[in-house]
């Protein structure tokens, strides 16, 4: 059995139970459980990742409980949060017998949450809420969170959560309030209230693999990529084969540019998840700074094979095989790719940015200036679009071009936006230090740490230790000049 991290699905009691229905089913024999069981069963399959054997506990569940509330409720969620099909929904809720029940209750509000009738499921949850007895309260006040927490709303997290009494010491300490309180946190950009609730969740039960992995993406999404990757280390010890913990590594070392280590993480976690096109994504990523430019673009074609273009990851992928084709001297492929996901209807302004990008790195200046001057043209967002050109003029080393191009976008935007203009000083500054203009870098460095640390990070971040907070990097230069 795998670690999973769950205190019910490691329990001994789990395991027995599980135990009992893989003997029956391995020896074909009838399996003689009761329909909850049978959920709970088909939960750890589906968390565990194996998926048809869910979908054989849970139609047994069903065949010997129809109308059961808990098998009913699996297969609504299914309908919501993988074929987005309310009135799917709607219809399975309409088999449940005990219109009574908690899982009733909570269906109904879910599935009127999944439409946008987020007040209409508040006042539901509310009018039930009032009719129980105060000692049924605080079951109802975690459930209901938990459901606004799957629909990320946060804030309604808050709300429900602080209807429990905060002097009562079973609300107080309660390791369920705790864990969901801190979800939402997260959720709200709140991360240093997450992290402080999850370091006390870890104090209680430091032998917990989901609350390393969730402190360790609290620690991700806080831009503290070490503390993420230690925090991971440790849901890796708790369990050796952890994929969540082989993932939230893998994206901490690619943070701090440190491919070949995440490469390693990347690889162990599609040993066990081979079809992630997020992983396999990354993957090529990786091998692209390694300069394994073949090897990047047979991964990057196996994630285009298994993407859609409704996938957020679509053209993440599709740029990176294009890019990977272009580095490795085949522009006409390159192209062909753009070329591809133009057929799909993708945003015009995209394809062209990137094509502007590959005929650069073939030395075909005027066609390249061309399609930029087209994208511009086309784009609802030309600020944006004119600093994607710029970076793609530096990328392919037209340095001077860069800086040029810089000098007049500065002027234009600080001069539109009345001093308030907050990009492209970062950039301004890796072109000066490339050019050896040291008195300017240091001019817009400071620049850019006063009014936009995130670029500085992404445009010269390589340029320092890791520990040094970009809004720290003029600092760290200047006190560096001094000493010498």
């Amino acid at each position: 059995m795998t670690n999973t991290g769950d205190k019910y699905f490691d329990s001994e009691a789990f395991h027995k139970l599980l135990d009992s229905y893989e003997t029956s089913i391995n020896a074909g024999e009838p399996v003689f459980m009761d329909a909850d069981d049978l959920v709970d069963i088909a939960d750890y399959y589906q968390y565990t990742g194996e998926k048809d054997k869910a979908e054989e506990a849970i139609s047994l569940a069903l065949s010997l409980s129809p109308g059961s509330s808990s098998p009913l409720t699996y297969r609504i969620h299914e309908a919501l949060f993988q074929q987005n099909d309310p009135q799917k929904a709607w219809e399975l809720l309409e088999q449940m017998i005990d219109k009574e029940s908690p899982d009733y209750i909570f269906d109904r509000a879910e599935i009127l949450i999944s439409e946008g009738n987020i007040e209409e499921a508040e006042e539901y949850l509310e009018e039930n809420f009032r009719d129980l007895p105060s000692d049924e309260q605080q079951d109802f006040i975690v459930d209901a969170a938990n459901i606004f927490m799957d629909w990320r709303l946060p804030e309604k997290v808050i709300q429900w959560v602080t209807r429990g009494n905060p002097n009562d010491p079973n609300v107080k300490n309660s390791t369920e309030f705790k864990e969901i309180l801190a979800k939402a946190f997260v959720e709200m950009g709140k991360y240093e209230d997450g992290k402080r609730i999850f370091n006390e969740l870890i104090d209680k039960d430091p032998f917990s693999k989901k609350y390393w992995n969730a402190l360790a993406s609290a620690q991700f999404m806080n831009e503290d990529y070490s503390g993420a990757i230690q925090s991971s280390e440790y849901a890796i010890a708790l369990e050796p084969e952890d994929p969540e913990g082989f993932i939230t590594k893998a994206n901490g070392l690619l943070r701090l540019n440190n491919f070949e280590e995440a490469l390693k993480y990347y690889q162990r976690y599609l040993e066990l998840e081979p079809d992630d096109e997020f992983a396999l994504l990354h993957e090529g990523t990786c091998l692209i700074n390694m300069l394994k430019l073949q090897e990047a673009i047979e991964v990057l074609k196996k994630a285009q094979a298994i993407t859609t273009k409704d996938s957020s990851y679509f053209w993440d992928i599709y740029q990176e095989l294009a890019f990977a084709y272009a580095e490795n001297k085949e522009p006409d492929k390159a192209m062909e790719v753009m070329d591809q996901a133009e057929a799909m209807a993708y945003d015009p302004v995209q394809i062209l940015l990137i094509k502007g990008h590959i005929l650069l790195t073939a030395n075909k200046l005027d066609e390249a200036k061309e399609a930029f001057g087209k994208a511009i043209r086309m784009s609802d967002s030309r600020k944006q679009t004119m600093l994607r050109v710029i970076v793609s003029f530096y990328d392919n080393r037209y340095v001077e071009g860069a800086y040029a191009f810089l000098q007049r976008f500065l002027t234009h935007y600080d001069e539109e936006e009345e001093g308030k203009n907050t990009e492209g000083y970062a950039y301004m500054a890796l072109c000066c230090y490339e050019l050896k203009k040291y008195d300017e870098f240091l001019s817009y460095l400071k620049k850019a740490c006063e009014v936009n640390p995130a670029e500085c990070r992404i445009a010269v971040g390589n340029m320092f230790p890791e520990d040094v907070k970009p809004e720290d990097y003029y600092q760290y230069v200047k006190d560096k000049l001094d000493r010498e």
